[in-house]
């Protein structure tokens, strides 16, 4: 399996190999011990997009992602990037 983890620009993964049955928590452990880095500011986690909790069931080539917290509400976000481009224009 692969843990990823995206920040803007660039992304890193560290592959894992974990016992059958093994669960996210137990991802996160072991991505602690060999990268504590990756898991700084980490508000989440996803496997191929879809949400889930510490407890859920990994299989074999699944990718785990990392997921931070948004920075800034999305709707809000696109207000203030149309409201820059009406006053640039």
């Amino acid at each position: 399996m692969t843990v990823v983890r995206a920040h803007p620009g660039h992304h890193r993964t560290w592959p894992l190999t974990l016992t059958e049955g093994a669960t996210v928590q137990e991802a996160l452990i072991a991505v602690q011990a060999s990268a504590p880095e990756a898991l700084v500011r980490v508000a989440g986690y996803a496997v191929f997009g879809v949400r889930v909790q510490a407890g859920h069931v990994l299989r074999d080539g699944d990718r785990l992602e990392l997921l931070e917290a948004l920075q800034a509400e999305p709707k809000d976000a696109r207000r203030r990037r149309a409201a820059a481009s009406r006053g640039a224009g």
